[in-house]
């Protein structure tokens, strides 16, 4: 296990999402980190697996348990489950997220309402759980898994757009709110992350814009960075580990970013 110099052994942390991609990456750093993990997903069986995964990998105490964010009785009933197992919560990470790419006129509603619930709702349902048991300590930490699209906008995107714009705003006022209980909050916006939901953008892209897979990654995704690569979920993981430590008490209402120079033009 990997030496706990960010002070995280013997905190609780929640993950959303964490059954793959950048919610994995989160549970493992956490549990490399001797926090003790609740990691929810829809998913069983990829949930499943990939805790087991990060348990052989760290011999990290994890509870995995499915979850749908959008609905608040199953985010109680999960919050609830992680203070039976481990009697707290310290940390709050909102990260699950999906993607659906079309024209606004084509968007189907029902999809278009799933994403604003999945990444803003669920975000809300979650945080609203959480803060008492934070508030009860004196202390907490709360990340948002925004994206550089929480700042700029790209076609064919509006819902996961309006979603992400939407989680920056109430991640500021939560910090508002929480700044003197001991509690942070603050939203990371990493750009292209090589996970499950970007593999599949690339494909609804390729189709949307009728071009090939490896041109929507050079000419459209990787376009507007600095550096032409894709994030890795490890370096975003990192990201928020160190939001979720002491060191970085000083830090509430930002939006971080990690965008390979995307909004540096």
């Amino acid at each position: 296990m990997d030496t706990l110099e960010l002070g995280l052994a013997g905190k609780v942390a929640i993950v959303t999402g964490g059954s793959e991609g950048l919610g994995l990456a989160c549970v493992e750093r956490f549990a490399r980190s001797g926090a003790k993990v609740a990691a929810c997903a829809r998913r069983k069986d990829v949930l499943e697996r990939g805790v087991d995964q990060v348990r052989r990998a760290t011999g990290g105490d994890i509870l995995a348990m499915t979850a749908d964010v959008t609905k608040g009785a199953e985010v109680e009933a999960f919050v609830k489950a992680t203070l039976a197992r481990f009697g707290g919560v310290d940390i709050l990470v909102n990260n699950a997220g999906l993607q659906h790419v079309a024209p606004v006129e084509e968007f189907p509603v029902e999809t278009w309402e799933r994403l604003v619930r999945v990444m803003l709702f669920g975000a809300f349902y979650l945080t609203r759980a959480a803060l008492p048991h934070m508030y009860a300590k004196g202390w907490g930490r709360i990340v948002n898994i925004a994206s550089v699209h929480g700042l700029v906008a790209s076609p064919y995107k509006s819902a996961y757009v309006a979603a992400k714009h939407g989680l920056v705003g109430f991640t500021k006022a939560v910090a508002l709110e929480a700044a003197e209980k001991g509690v942070t909050v603050n939203a990371v916006c990493p750009s292209y992350v090589r996970t499950p939901l970007v593999e599949k953008q690339i494909a609804d892209q390729a189709k949307v814009h009728g071009i090939s897979e490896d041109a929507v990654i050079r000419d459209i995704m990787l376009a507007p960075a600095a550096l032409k690569r894709l994030l890795e979920p490890s370096e975003v993981a990192a990201y928020v580990r160190f939001l979720c430590s002491d060191e970085a008490s000083g830090i509430t209402g930002a939006t971080q970013v990690i965008d390979a120079g995307w909004t540096a033009r």
